[in-house]
């Protein structure tokens, strides 16, 4: 995938009827597979959407089948059982899960098929590691390609993602917690998308949300060389903590009832991003920006917080918000 990300913006909300699939995960049946459905179908229950299941098969150029039902070659078929043998071991484990939800084993690439989904979906979730497919690529060409290609936000659950509840159905109600979202910005327009969209999860959890900027240091800093001494690096850090002010500020216009804090954060933007996911029930970054979190989001910044996070990452694209447009001064230099 080589276009640009960004040459036709998604223009459908996420939350549009048109979103039918809903939530949908990747699964194949690993640790963190289930652990990334578990997630998925609290995410659907909690936003009152459908649950969709999808494995990935592949099959060599030579024997593929043209048809979209069961394949009509040994390979292909074989191929198809073994991902509806997965689905099976998906729909064994939400066996007790009360919510809509449906079983899809798709044939082809398995990042292709998740960012084909996508405009009809609301969320897509996956897990950080796997057997292969979706999920054992995700700290690679998936981190990459998903998150910059997908027309919905993309969760990422990692390794130690405890899927702690109730039993039966109460297994995938949505826990409450204090702890807060978290959501990393720069001034750009996509920043403030992925920030509406961190704001909405965090008023759906009936919780607090964190905004949270980086101020690289002189010999880390990638993105500010020009600050050199003490007297610039305080003046950057006055003109971020106003930026950060007015951040807040507009935002609270359409979530009067959030509870907003904001943080500067002096440090690598990986690093403080990665340690903030620690104290945060989901950390929030759009696809692309003018620096710091968002625009590394899909090169080295991307992967090593995916390794590193302590709790779900997502991931959202921009979407042309009309509440985007009150703002006078994005893309500005700060």
């Amino acid at each position: 995938m080589n276009k640009d990300v960004h040459a036709t913006p998604t223009t459908v909300p996420f939350d549009s009827p048109d979103r039918h699939l809903g939530v949908i995960v990747g699964f194949d049946g690993s640790t963190s597979s289930i652990a990334a459905l578990h997630y998925g179908a609290r995410a659907a229950r909690r936003r009152n959407t459908a649950l969709t299941v999808v494995s990935a098969y592949s099959v060599s150029p030579s024997v593929h089948s043209p048809l979209a039902d069961v394949p009509d070659n040994p390979e292909s078929e074989a191929k198809y059982y073994a991902a509806e043998r997965l689905l099976d071991e998906a729909r064994q484990y939400l066996r007790d899960y009360s919510g809509d939800a449906s079983f899809r084993a798709e044939s082809g690439d398995a990042t292709g098929i998740l960012v084909g989904l996508s405009p009809s979906a609301q969320l897509a979730v996956v897990g950080a590691r796997g057997r292969g497919g979706f999920l054992g690529r995700i700290i690679g060409s998936v981190a990459e390609a998903l998150p910059g290609y997908a027309e919905c936000p993309t969760v990422v659950v990692p390794q130690q993602y405890q899927a702690e509840g109730g039993s039966g159905d109460g297994e995938f109600s949505p826990v409450q917690t204090d702890t807060p979202v978290v959501v990393g910005v720069d001034k750009s327009r996509e920043s403030r998308a992925a920030l509406l969209q961190a704001a909405q999860a965090a008023e759906d959890r009936e919780t607090s949300l964190e905004v949270t900027m980086a101020l690289p240091l002189p010999g880390t800093l990638l993105w500010y060389p020009e600050l050199k001494d003490s007297e610039l690096l305080e003046r950057r850090r006055t003109e971020l903590e106003k930026f950060l002010e007015q951040e807040k500020q507009w935002l609270k216009q359409y979530f009067p009832a959030l509870n907003v804090t904001v943080s500067l954060i002096a440090g690598e933007p990986a690093a403080v991003l990665s340690e903030a996911s620690g104290s945060a029930q989901l950390t929030v970054l759009g696809t692309h920006g003018r620096g710091g979190f968002s625009s590394a989001m899909l090169g080295s910044v991307s992967r090593g917080v995916l390794h590193k996070a302590h709790g779900p990452v997502m991931v959202v694209p921009f979407v042309d918000d009309p509440r985007l447009e009150d703002s006078s001064d994005l893309d500005a230099d700060l």
